[in-house]
């Protein structure tokens, strides 16, 4: 995904056959990437329920992604907590190597 650029841009869209004009300083495939992943969410709540309202439908789609958020936030955070205590060996084992103690003795 690319960073966000300085201006905006208007897009002309459709969430759920609903037509929504929004501006976004993403370029366009990111923003019908994240389109179609809103839309995917609330077509799946509605496919769950057929006599489920719209607002209910919006609402669970909003926690399915909120639901996905979370989950990846714990795991990407429970990988940089992992990474840590490896380099932090790495660094322990470095420091305490015999060619360090000769760097330091020069």
């Amino acid at each position: 995904m690319q960073e966000p650029s300085a201006t905006s841009e208007t897009y002309d869209v459709q969430v759920a056959g609903m037509p929504l004009r929004l501006k976004s300083s993403h370029d366009q495939q990111t923003v019908q990437e994240l389109i179609d992943l809103v839309d995917g969410k609330i077509k799946a709540a509605m496919s769950s329920n057929s006599s489920i309202s719209f607002q209910k439908a919006l609402l669970l789609a909003s926690l399915h992604v909120a639901e996905d958020l979370v989950f990846l936030k714990r795991a990407v955070r429970g990988r940089l907590d992992s990474l840590e205590t490896k380099a932090k060996g790495i660094l322990t084992e470095l420091d305490s190597s015999p060619l360090t103690r000769l760097n330091a003795d020069s």
